[in-house]
């Protein structure tokens, strides 16, 4: 049986081995949406060896921390206001099910992520072998909401069969989005229609966005066993 830190290092090396394939993907003279997370940030590493030997791209960032490592790794950066339309957004996922419809938000950056990945025309999503499951729902769902409305917010989803805990930062104090909100974590177990539960949680008054991503991805890169797997919709 492998040890918990030989399944991290094999889990780290499928993230490695998609991001590789990922930033292959990027073209000259593209505008790059850059996720956000541990997959994300192999990602920009890879694109940025390529910055370094000539590739002319420019990037536009998810998320603050993903700003702060393009700047480090010398990737141009510009913003949505600039280039209000991305060629490609390539990005991790938490859960991937085999519609390529995903749950993303560990990281807390989904809002920016989702906005980003709505006008890209392509948006790719890269992972590592236990991303991807059969049905989504066994990651908890986070919902980022305006702290106003949260408990009301919490009561809700409470109704639709979920438990919900506030995300916590490391001094215990509710974690604060880059947007200036909080983020609920529900737990749904299975979910049977992604779409419906969406339409659902998108109509909660207080709801900014929610970490499911239906029907955007156009492929996905999953490293499995020292190879790359592409899935398409």
């Amino acid at each position: 049986m492998n040890s918990p830190q030989t399944e991290v290092d094999a889990r780290d090396q499928e993230k490695q081995a998609a991001a590789r394939v990922a930033a292959e993907l990027v073209e000259a003279g593209q505008i790059v949406g850059l996720g956000s997370g541990s997959t994300a940030a192999h990602f920009l590493r890879f694109l940025a060896e390529r910055v370094r030997r000539g590739l002319k791209i420019v990037g536009i960032p998810t998320s603050q921390a993903t700003k702060e490592l393009a700047k480090q790794l010398g990737i141009p950066l510009t913003t949505l206001e600039a280039h209000p339309e991305v060629d490609i957004d390539i990005d991790g996922a938490d859960e991937i099910d085999p519609q390529l419809n995903l749950i993303k938000g560990g990281g807390g950056a989904f809002l920016r992520e989702k906005i980003v990945a709505s006008v890209a025309r392509r948006f790719v999503v890269i992972g590592d072998s236990a991303k991807q499951v059969a049905k989504l729902g066994k990651f908890p769902l986070p919902l980022e909401v305006i702290p106003l409305a949260q408990m009301l917010i919490a009561n809700r989803i409470q109704m639709l069969g979920a438990k919900v805990a506030l995300r916590r930062s490391a001094d215990g104090n509710a974690y604060v989005t880059d947007e200036g909100h909080h983020i609920l974590d529900c737990t749904f177990g299975e979910i049977d229609d992604a779409p419906a539960l969406a339409q659902k949680l998108r109509a909660i008054p207080g709801v900014v966005e929610h970490g499911l991503f239906i029907g955007m991805a156009e492929m996905a890169l999953v490293g499995r066993d020292g190879d790359v797997v592409l899935l398409r919709r």
